[in-house]
């Protein structure tokens, strides 16, 4: 009995603090004048970086609020700066070490990320547009998580991760950031159906380049109709996010969840992970299933994660894979590999990196060179092999041309009539202010190609062809195990062979721009990648957090 009476005494207390404790209210985003800070980037050296506007003209961000309002209502600053050593900049293993010893619950995990996304993003000096829109019941998924760990045999469980917002969540809407399909309801993703198997949470949605950096010939990384202008950590308004998984990227540096998935066509994982301090890996194309994607190209299209650090990329790979009956190219492709458990067996010891000559001269890429080769590795350095990227573009456009209507066919809601790429330019063209600021040039384009059945296979195993002699011609004759890129300044070329890629940080600029170094392999050799690059990584451990996301 005296128990009992204990239990409910411990119960009253804990009523008493909740109700005593001072509930978190969420002041709301006003809209504000931008045009200053137009102005002053209206001169800036990029023309990707004069921007015509930041804030959506068609979202309100207090929507985001709305749905993050209750679920951090008791989860207060004080909270927050309490649990920060435990989550900021840490690992998944580590993060899971922490709950493990009871000093962390996956509730105060996944609140402490919505706090953190508040707390910057509400702020006019400092948010980044990373975040299109936030799963209300993240907090309640985490609670469930905490009672019952029954499930939690993958690292990845009670992990929130974002969605880059062309991935289908059934949650929230999935826009590819297009005025059309802003409050498109479409059912999971086959991807996001791995990551909520092995325990994941979904968090929320990051912003990205409006159809996949396939809409304007001219327009910034990272800007779409609904979530406005996606901006870098490292410098807000100074350097380029990259694109098109700009949120993802954007959202990751400045630690707004543990992990991102992005997607790739040509550059767009490794381009924002570069560009923000973080790891990216372009999968194989085939490894990820693509079905419930909001595509562009069937033919090179693939998911991918995007991280802090090495291990979580290969925590958050391993979640995804998996053959999908309704994407014929993984049929057969690895699956329910553990990609993280044996990475401390990696090492760069007796490997044989191609260097590329016309890099050499970039003074980081040299330095890492060195690095690489003090690391136990041999450098071989090649001349590049010119190969013929014509019809690159055209295989683009008549590949978008063919899969979007078919994703629209099967996803989009029925209030959504539009199926063809025609009809959805003259749609845009309707309000170009608000739907188009930046034009349709790219997109529009798509119209102008026009290629028979049989001249569309011709032109995808021609340029497979030249993208393969890219990298062969070198890899065969000096028997390399990768090849050494920059960012994504080879990422056209391991799009075409379809060569897998991980782009790892490796410096900064003098004006404190990062920069990554690019590891490339063979088709399928992910799990050989993830271990050169966790060496690497354990080797020389560059990132480091932006400055006023600290």
């Amino acid at each position: 009995m005296k128990n009992i009476y204990f239990l409910c005494a411990l119960f009253f207390a804990f009523a008493c603090q909740q109700e005593q404790k001072p509930e978190t209210t969420i002041q709301p985003w006003v809209a504000y004048d931008e045009s200053k800070e137009l102005a002053e980037n209206a001169d800036h050296e990029s023309d990707k970086m004069r921007f015509r506007l930041i804030q959506s003209r068609i979202s309100d961000k207090n929507k985001l609020w709305e749905d993050i309002g209750d679920q951090i209502k008791f989860f207060s600053e004080e909270d927050y700066q309490a649990l920060s050593s435990l989550i900021l900049e840490q690992s998944i293993p580590t993060i899971q070490n922490h709950i493990e010893k009871g000093d962390l619950t996956y509730e105060k995990l996944t609140q402490w990320y919505l706090y953190r996304i508040v707390k910057y993003e509400n702020d006019s000096g400092k948010y980044l547009n990373n975040i299109i829109a936030i799963n209300p019941n993240a907090v309640k998924e985490a609670q469930k998580k905490d009672k019952d760990r029954s499930g939690q045999e993958h690292p990845l469980y009670g992990m929130p991760v974002l969605l880059k917002d062309n991935v289908n969540f059934g949650g929230v809407p999935t826009s590819a950031g297009t005025h059309l399909l802003r409050n498109n309801m479409a059912e999971d993703a086959f991807i996001v159906d791995r990551i909520q198997e092995k325990g994941g949470i979904i968090l929320g949605k990051t912003n990205l380049s409006e159809w996949a950096n396939y809409l304007c010939l001219d327009c910034p990384n990272g800007y779409s109709a609904v979530g406005g202008q996606t901006l870098n950590p490292y410098g807000r308004k100074v350097f380029d996010t990259g694109g098109s998984s700009s949120g993802s990227g954007s959202s990751i540096a400045a630690n707004y969840a543990v992990a991102a998935i992005g997607t790739e066509t040509s550059g767009s994982i490794l381009s924002p992970s570069s560009s923000n301090a973080i790891v990216g890996l372009k999968p194989t194309t085939g490894l990820l299933s693509r079905d419930g994607i909001v595509p562009l190209s069937s033919t090179l299209d693939t998911p991918g994660p995007m991280t802090k650090s090495v291990i979580d990329n290969a925590i958050l790979l391993s979640a995804l894979t998996g053959e999908d009956q309704n994407d014929s190219a993984t049929l057969g492709s690895p699956t329910d590999v553990t990609y993280w458990e044996d990475l401390a067996s990696g090492s760069l010891a007796g490997v044989r990196v191609g260097v590329n000559k016309s890099f050499i001269d970039d003074s980081i890429y040299r330095e890492n060179v060195d690095k690489i080769v003090t690391l136990g590795a041999t450098a071989i350095e090649f001349d590049p092999k010119q190969i013929d990227f014509d019809g690159f573009g055209e295989l683009l456009n008549a590949d978008m041309k063919i899969d979007l209507p078919k994703y629209l066919e099967k996803y989009a809601n029925e209030e959504i009539a539009i199926r063809s790429v025609a009809e959805i330019v003259n749609y845009n063209q309707t309000d170009s202010l608000d739907k188009i600021p930046y034009g349709q040039g790219r997109f529009a384009g798509i119209l102008d190609t026009d290629l028979s059945k049989e001249e569309l296979i011709q032109l995808r195993a021609r340029l497979r062809k030249e993208g393969v002699s890219f990298f062969e011609e070198a890899m065969s004759e000096h028997e390399l195990d990768f090849v050494l890129s920059i960012n994504n300044w080879n990422a056209g070329h391991a799009a075409m062979a379809n060569y897998p890629c991980i782009t790892v940080p490796m410096g900064y600029r003098a004006d404190g721009q990062p920069v990554g170094v690019t590891f490339i392999s063979r088709p399928f050799e992910e799990e050989k990648l993830l271990r050169v690059g966790y060496a690497f990584e354990q080797a020389t451990k560059v990132r480091r957090l932006p400055q006023d996301y600290q």
